[in-house]
């Protein structure tokens, strides 16, 4: 009787283990199909992301700068301020999935400026950030890409308490934006003000404002919106530092997105903007209040 149960007790320890060797596959398989969807929906996505200069349909017209290309955003430097007065690039939903590079933190002289850019010891001791233009966080999907956003071209000195609150605050939001919206056109750019003050030997000069513009095309929505932002600590909410597309191009010369879009559609797009289909998020606003705004 002993032997039976034995016998009995072996087999369905084996059926057991077969069950549990199934149950073990079937999770296998579904983890393997979740990893190839993902890989799936990120191994290309740098058709969605500008490559070459022949791409560049989408930046706005220079002003007082030169035409600087890099690989993954463009912009305008200005030899006096020694900084760039816009950068445009895109941001994309599929670039944002992507695994997060390390961040490189090496900030240098930009090469492709021909009259030389700033350089790291102009902001050293200075009490100002060196503030990104083009986001590293919005870059981290490869190393050039990360690599890049550390030119001094794309630096500018922003006071420590905007840079680490609002304008970080809305980085962030737009990260959150671009992947609802799956693809944006960005420009960001200082404002100068006419009581001018620099830093440093190559006198960098400090922004009293920084602007950033948001498009986006996709259906069904088609919309834009703008910000402009003093650069100071601030403790209002986002929404009190948004504006058009076309008070901007007013304040600024600038005009935004002139190859991408037909003239009814910038002045459907331009012209309006509403907060609702660019929603804030409540918990960020309250970090950056109450922590992000007391950084010394």
């Amino acid at each position: 009787m002993a032997k039976r149960f034995r016998q009995t007790h072996n087999q369905q320890s084996g059926l057991s283990k077969i069950v549990t060797a199934g149950f073990i596959f079937i999770a296998v398989l579904v983890m393997a199909w979740h990893f190839f969807k993902e890989y799936a929906d990120t191994m290309d996505y740098e058709d969605d992301i500008v490559t070459d200069a022949g791409d560049w349909y989408f930046i706005p017209n220079t002003k007082d700068g030169k035409l600087v290309l890099h690989t993954y955003y463009a912009l305008s430097y200005v030899e006096e301020h020694e900084q760039a007065e816009w950068v445009a690039y895109e941001l994309t939903k599929k670039s944002l999935r992507v695994p997060n590079v390390k961040r490189t933190n090496n900030f240098r002289p930009d090469p492709k400026v021909k009259t030389r850019s700033a350089t790291d010891d102009d902001y050293r001791g200075s009490g100002y950030d060196r503030g990104h233009m083009t986001p590293a966080g919005d870059m981290a999907f490869n190393k050039e890409a990360m690599s890049e956003t550390f030119y001094l071209s794309n630096i500018s000195p922003q006071v420590r308490a905007f840079n680490q609150g609002i304008w970080r605050e809305l980085e962030e939001l737009t990260r959150d934006w671009a992947f609802k919206y799956k693809h944006l056109y960005i420009v960001s750019g200082p404002i100068f003000g006419n009581g001018r003050e620099h830093i440093g030997y190559n006198r960098v000069t400090i922004p009293e404002a920084y602007f950033k513009v948001i498009l986006d095309l996709a259906e069904p929505e088609k919309k834009g919106i703008a910000f402009v932002i003093p650069n100071e600590v601030s403790y209002e909410r986002l929404d009190k530092f948004a504006t058009s597309i076309d008070e901007v191009e007013t304040m600024t010369g600038f005009d935004f997105f002139r190859e991408l879009m037909s003239e009814e559609d910038q002045e459907q797009l331009e012209s309006v903007y509403d907060m609702k289909s660019w929603p804030t998020n409540e918990k960020k606003f309250k970090i950056r209040k109450d922590k992000w705004n007391n950084v010394r």
